[in-house]
């Protein structure tokens, strides 16, 4: 049986229910206040240590190469590059006009180089020029970020315009490969351009040396000439002044006046040799006057003595054999073909 209310019982009734259903809310709260509390210090704790942790791995040498190549290029095998990479260095030369009022001080700071032309390079020094900067980002950097493989690229084309060094790409590229060792770019003396170039590592190399012929700068490097890896460290480490770490290399700038700008002074104006190590000269051969016999070699069954087999002395003539003595058969029967009686 069901009972209806009027309007004022049910307005009465909801006015006495309304406390009760604050009252749930208000213990709801204080039951949920500290769950959320829990569970935002976790979520908090979990971001500060996975920013720490990132932090850490790019303070690391070689760190940021393996972060970017992982999101760019899967495939690793295809970018690996020798991991002992290194430039020699070269003798300065005497210290022009020029540059004799000028003071080391002005070489303090990383001091961009001007951006690199080949204005007055032909067609076929601009393809040589790419194809020996390509090599060496390559073969020294594959494995680098985009920004390792640009510093790589700007040492190489601040020696084109330092004295100390070829005037020419490749000619810096594959300084010092005639020769068995000395090499200034490790690549070119350690075997490594035996190994087949990953078509994608070429074509990311390819570009980077196009950006740099084209007047790209890297500026972070300023004038370095010289890097080295972190797994060594060369002879020169101390004699130079350490302009930044890009990826796994250290790179270093001349000390003094050298390592101003004012000393980056030579033009580049082509004349490119052909790209690739220079063919190292054979071992010479002595030239005669006059043509000399050979004698054969002597058989081992030959039958002369031990004592006379290497001791060079002449061989005593063979006595002559007497002459045969005159036949005693009849012409009638010579030649015949019938037995003799």
């Amino acid at each position: 049986m069901t009972i209806a209310l009027h309007p004022s019982e049910r307005a009465a009734l909801r006015r006495m229910s309304r406390p009760a259903r604050r009252r749930a809310w208000r213990q709801a709260a204080v039951i949920a206040a500290p769950i959320v509390c829990v569970i935002a210090a976790l979520v908090l704790g979990a971001l500060v240590l996975f920013n720490w942790g990132a932090a850490a791995a790019s303070r690391s040498p070689g760190a940021s190469a393996s972060v970017s190549l992982s999101a760019a290029h899967p495939d690793r095998s295809a970018f690996a590059s020798p991991g002992d990479g290194t430039t020699g260095t070269a003798p300065l030369p005497a210290l022009p006009a020029a540059l004799r009022g000028l003071s080391g001080a002005s070489a303090a700071g990383i001091v961009p180089a001007q951006p690199f032309t080949t204005r007055g390079a032909s067609p076929l020094d601009r393809v040589r020029a790419l194809e020996c900067l390509a090599a060496a980002i390559y073969y020294e950097a594959a494995s680098e970020p985009d920004e390792g493989q640009r510093a790589v690229a700007q040492v190489v084309l601040n020696r084109v315009r330092h004295p100390a060094f070829p005037a020419t790409v490749c000619g810096v590229v594959y300084q010092g490969a005639e020769r068995a060792s000395g090499c200034q770019f490790s690549f070119a003396c350690d075997g490594a351009m035996a190994r087949v170039p990953s078509a994608k590592g070429w074509a990311r190399a390819a570009r980077t040396a196009a950006s740099a012929l084209a007047g790209y700068v890297f500026a972070p490097v300023g004038l370095a000439t010289h890097y080295h890896t972190y797994a060594v460290t060369p002879s020169w480490n101390r004699s130079l002044v350490m302009t930044d770490v890009v990826g796994a290399h250290f790179f270093h700038r001349w000390k003094g006046v050298w390592g101003t700008a004012a000393a980056f002074h030579q033009p580049y104006s082509g004349r490119e040799p052909l790209p690739g190590p220079p063919v190292r000269p054979a071992e010479p051969l002595i030239a005669l006057e006059r043509a000399v016999a050979v004698a054969p070699p002597i058989a081992a069954n030959s039958g002369m003595q031990p004592r006379l087999l290497e001791s060079g002395a002449p061989l005593p003539s063979a006595p002559a054999a007497d002459p045969a003595p005159d036949s005693q058969i009849l012409d009638r029967w010579k030649d015949s073909g019938k037995p003799l009686r």
